[in-house]
């Protein structure tokens, strides 16, 4: 049976999700999350596309990428992304095999408003999962750069503000540090993780 045709529209953000193999450990260590990043943000520019917003969980993905004039590019880049970490973990965990399972998700996003929500919704997994209190406690989401609490290291780094500033910026970051205080998704005390944030897996490196 034919797989069904991904839907991607040109020059339209998507929200992205990808899972790793059996819920198993994606990035068990810094440097596994900030090696996923800089290749985001290198190979970006090269298959033409924008970034709006990013959260990287123990074991799983979101993003927020709007592709160019191309549809391919989209694919193209989640692909690069994909087998670059797979490799990386592979080589230092000296194992075989997929780290991703199956094929990353993605839907259009088509307003504004669905996109100011979206992005909120992504840089508030890990208050969801329980794992920080607030979403500026979390390193590995796009929170901290957007409220300027963390600033972009290095030529890559740059690249997210200087070529890829969201559409309704500025609204965005009023949205979200306006009533996160109030946010019902607080972690509160006591609470356990949800079951697709939490760890099922340790990894086998030291």
């Amino acid at each position: 049976m034919p797989r069904k045709a991904r839907i991607v529209v040109p020059k339209t953000p998507h929200h992205i999700r990808q899972r790793g193999h059996n819920r198993q450990t994606v990035f068990a260590h810094d440097e596994d999350y900030q090696y996923d990043l800089e290749n985001l943000f290198e190979w970006k520019k090269e298959f033409d596309c924008r970034v709006y917003a990013w959260c990287l969980m123990t074991n799983h993905v979101h993003l927020i990428i709007q592709p160019g004039g191309s549809t391919e590019g989209l694919s193209q880049l989640m692909k690069r992304l994909a087998g670059r970490q797979t490799r990386y973990v592979n080589r230092l965990e000296q194992r075989t095999g997929s780290l991703w399972e199956g094929r990353f998700k993605s839907s259009p996003i088509e307003t504004d408003t669905y996109l100011l929500a979206c992005c909120r919704y992504i840089e508030l997994n890990p208050v969801r999962a329980r794992m920080v209190v607030r979403p500026e406690d979390y390193l590995w989401s796009s929170y901290r750069m957007k409220t300027g609490l963390q600033e972009p290291k290095g030529k890559r780094g740059q690249i997210y503000f200087s070529e890829n500033k969201p559409v309704s910026f500025d609204s965005q970051v009023r949205i979200m540090t306006g009533t996160i205080q109030g946010d019902k998704y607080h972690a509160k005390e006591g609470e356990n993780r949800s079951a697709e944030d939490a760890t099922p897996h340790q990894t086998a490196r030291a």
